[in-house]
């Protein structure tokens, strides 16, 4: 018995480490208490509808946890955030938790290269009676933020960005956030553990989207490390995510 016990905990771990796991938790159940004890009862109605949704949804693995959602929404209301930016919305699970969090005037800039994903989840953000305070660009970030930089109106005038979009691009958007962001103000890298192939050996069987994308991951977190104009905290939430504070 106890070696059917072993082998059953080894194929449930080999299960759990397969690409694409939501969770950087060694445990399974232990995942599944936090979900079914603190997030699922007091997930608001509307996510809890766009999060089932989406589940549907054939590339669903794109969507925020939902313990990273609670996170965000928290945050958000713990620094008293008002005009935001979300870069990579897919059909808005993050989204709508920061809506949700940020007073009645609040603003949120969000950017998505897939305006049919996001108008999946569009009814229930209406519905939510939180539209109103959601601008959406179809297309790539970069352009927009060359464009907010130009203008040094925009300068610090971001109270929280959230990143979850094309990973090679990360430190691309970096450059641009950081002058974007205020003072005392945060930017959510999300991926950051990037399934936790970033401690993975090179003979490792990924799956080719995470091997190519990893080396990009690796690259931002290095940089991110020893970048004097911000404060860093990576957190083993969902698939990682490393909260700057820009300093100056």
């Amino acid at each position: 018995m106890a070696t059917n016990t072993t082998q059953e905990q080894q194929s449930a771990a080999g299960r759990h480490q397969e690409v694409g796991h939501k969770s950087l938790l060694q445990s399974d159940a232990l995942y599944q208490y936090i979900l079914e004890t603190s997030v699922y009862p007091r997930e608001p109605e509307p996510m809890k509808e766009l999060r089932e949704l989406t589940a549907k949804h054939p590339w669903n693995l794109m969507t925020t946890s939902a313990d990273e959602g609670q996170f965000l929404n928290m945050l958000l209301k713990l620094i008293n955030a008002k005009n935001t930016m979300e870069i990579g919305v897919y059909t808005g699970y993050s989204l709508l938790a920061t809506a949700l969090a940020l007073p009645d005037d609040g603003k949120i800039l969000a950017m998505d290269i897939n305006r049919e994903n996001y108008e999946l989840g569009l009814p229930v953000i209406r519905k939510a009676g939180v539209a109103h305070k959601i601008e959406f660009k179809e297309g790539p970030a970069m352009p927009v933020l060359d464009k907010l930089v130009e203008d040094e109106k925009n300068h610090g005038s971001y109270d929280f960005i959230f990143v979850d979009a094309d990973k090679d691009n990360y430190l691309n958007y970096h450059k641009r956030l950081i002058e974007l962001v205020k003072v005392g103000g945060l930017i959510g890298y999300d991926n950051t553990l990037w399934n936790g192939s970033v401690v993975a050996p090179p003979d490792a069987p990924l799956r080719k989207y995470v091997r190519y994308y990893r080396d990009f991951v690796l690259e931002l977190n290095k940089a991110l490390a020893v970048d004097p104009r911000i404060e860093i905290c990576m957190l083993p939430v969902g698939d990682g995510i490393t909260l700057c504070r820009r300093v100056k």
